[in-house]
């Protein structure tokens, strides 16, 4: 069987005739294969054509899709299920009219939202999906056996061992008070209040006497708490108030001392770059090295110039001749009596002897005299010991100045040096007239964090720096490729 359209385009096409039809053509064109339904010669036959019928009833139904999600989503549900009052409001013109009139239908009953209020509204009308996980219980599946296994038991009359003792307690008579009792919660009423934290604790008497150690390791006395945690690592406040000209209203004279401040530290800073840039300037072309300055600096210390000879200093001979006659005259070295490898005599070790008890005797009546000598500069001793002892005194001061000073220093406790953060001031130009037009300075969250570097809490920390672990890989697309200009 042909299709109905192809037989009524065979038809014209025969006839010689332009038809009224959307898809009619003049039959003096020549016949293409798209116009004639075989489709394009390189397209894959597997692929659908978009202007069959089954595309088109795809998209009506996607279209139908999109209209149906849209109703469910603004009005919940189908505008043919809608009564009519919810779909439309009668509008007299007059706002109080119209709120009277449409107050039963629902419509404009309360006043309208704030703007945040429908901001945070849900817009869609479509519910939201249940929590699955919310309503889910753990182990329901065995709870839900054992509650089966138990309800065919208890048919059968047997009852749990939690039940039948709780149904045993409330079989049982209840006890009377008995004095002993009443005179335990006398006793508990009339107790007096005591410190949990104290070492008096009554709670803590029954871990007296005991071992420590056991007590740590059996978890029932904390571990005691080391003295250097205790010590504070900085004398600096958690909370440094700034100076008075930082105020949002400063008087003039403790602003210009801020700005003289920041001045100072502006000149440090512009100091030390200008001192790093001289040292790693690159000499210019006139100071730059030439042949005869390198050959100079070469040669220098090589050649010594001799200036003696030029002039005789005067007196000179005589001083030779003097220094001849004192050489003459000064006593020779002691000859060695026995040449090296020769045994020595009886006499000469004797006297070898004796010249070392004189000498030794000599040495202790020396120290003796010194000895008795200084009885007479007791006055002097006196006044040394003095100046050593307050020499002593001066240095400890100066070392306990000094580690004062340096202990509200930040420390060095990392690779980095502590760096003061920039001051937050502002210029007199920029100074408000008034709170509302007040503009912050600084950031809090980086106050906090140099504070705690500040007072030795942490070490400096830089952010860390990203590190490619492979080098970056440029494709050109053949998109961008084929474009050319």
């Amino acid at each position: 069987l042909a299709c109905p359209k192809m037989a009524a385009a065979s038809s014209e096409a025969a006839s010689g005739f332009l038809g009224f039809g959307p898809g009619s053509r003049d039959p003096a064109e020549p016949r293409s294969r798209r116009a004639g339904g075989k489709g394009a010669r390189n397209r894959k036959k597997g692929w659908k054509r978009w202007r069959g019928p089954e595309a088109q009833l795809g998209r009506e139904l996607g279209e139908w899709l999109d209209e149906r999600a849209a109703e469910m989503r603004q009005l919940g549900g189908p505008v043919s299920e809608k009564p009519d009052e919810s779909l439309f409001f009668v509008d007299t013109g007059n706002e109080e009219e119209d709120c009277k009139q449409n107050r039963a239908k629902g419509n404009r009953a309360k006043e309208k939202p704030l703007r945040v209020d429908l901001i945070l509204q849900n817009d869609s009308k479509v519910p939201a999906p249940k929590d699955i996980l919310a309503h889910q219980i753990p182990n329901n599946k065995k709870m839900k056996r054992k509650r089966q296994l138990w309800e065919k038991l208890a048919e059968k009359g047997v009852v749990p061992r939690k039940e039948r003792l709780l149904q045993e307690r409330f079989q049982k008579a209840p006890v009377e008070k008995t004095a002993s009792s009443e005179a335990s919660s006398a006793a508990r009423s009339s107790r007096a209040f005591y410190d949990i934290w104290s070492d008096s604790n009554p709670l803590d008497q029954a871990l007296a006497g005991k071992d420590t150690w056991f007590l740590e390791q059996t978890k029932k006395q904390p571990v005691k708490r080391p003295d250097r945690l205790l010590k504070i690592p900085s004398q600096l406040p958690a909370v440094e108030v700034i100076a008075p000209g930082g105020s949002y209203n400063p008087s003039f004279q403790a602003h210009q001392s801020l700005l003289l401040q920041a001045h100072e530290i502006e000149l440090k800073r512009q100091k030390v770059e200008e001192k790093l840039a001289r040292q790693l300037r690159f000499p210019t072309a006139d100071e730059a090295p030439t042949p005869e300055t390198v050959f100079r600096e070469q040669c220098e210390g090589l050649l010594e110039e001799d200036h003696s000879g030029d002039e005789e200093e005067p007196g000179g001979p005589s001083k030779l001749g003097e220094a001849e006659v004192q050489a003459d005259s000064s006593p020779a070295p002691p000859v060695p009596l026995a040449a090296f490898g020769e045994k020595k005599t009886e006499r000469q070790r004797k006297k070898e002897k004796e010249a070392k008890r004189q000498k030794a005797r000599e040495l202790s009546e020396k120290a003796v005299r010194l000895r008795r000598q200084q009885v007479f500069r007791l006055h002097s001793i006196r006044l040394q010991v003095k100046r050593w002892e307050a020499e002593l005194l001066r240095r400890k001061q100066a070392r306990e100045a000094q580690r004062k000073a340096e202990a509200n220093k930040p420390k060095r406790l990392g690779r980095l040096k502590y760096e003061d953060p920039d001051m937050d001031l502002q210029l007199s130009s920029e100074l408000a007239e008034s709170l509302r037009t007040l503009k912050p300075e600084g950031s809090i969250l980086k106050d906090r964090f140099k504070s705690l570097q500040k007072r030795n809490l942490i070490e400096p920390r830089e952010r860390a720096k990203f590190k490619r672990k492979y080098r970056l890989k440029y494709v050109e697309k053949r998109a961008f490729r084929q474009i050319t200009l």
